[in-house]
């Protein structure tokens, strides 16, 4: 996997996850990341902090979708739409909604960034570990 190197790509590549080891491929297929290289990273321009690996759920995706973020409709060969059992580099912030509102998906711990412990309890996410 060949990354361009950039400010963001530099901080990405020592990037840790919630447990303090090293960040793990969160999802291949289909490719996720902000980065769309498989790994829950994050840097000045990722705008929605997109660190929480996930695997989606059906209702999660419906929940997601009734916010306004369609996650389900392919948009071009760039976004292939997402269904139950993929996994995903989620926005920290829309996940804590939906763990508020009890529909959050399921965790991996070892793929989550360590960023995401700015907007989630590591107990929180805990909880919803796979």
């Amino acid at each position: 996997m060949c990354l361009v190197l950039g400010s963001d790509s530099l901080e990405a590549a020592n990037s840790k996850n919630v447990l303090g080891s090293q960040l793990q491929v969160c999802g291949l297929e289909p490719k996720t990341g902000f980065f769309r290289n498989g790994l829950c990273e994050t840097g000045p321009s990722d705008s929605g902090v997109h660190v929480v690996c996930a695997q989606m759920t059906d209702e999660f995706l419906r929940f997601t979708l009734s916010q306004g973020n369609d996650l389900i409709s392919a948009r071009g060969s760039s976004f292939p739409g997402l269904k139950d059992g993929d996994r995903w580099c989620l926005c920290a912030l829309r996940w804590r909604e939906a763990d508020e509102a009890g529909l959050a998906p399921p965790v991996i711990l070892e793929s989550t960034n360590q960023a995401a412990l700015k907007y989630v309890e590591l107990e929180k996410l805990k909880k919803k570990a796979i």
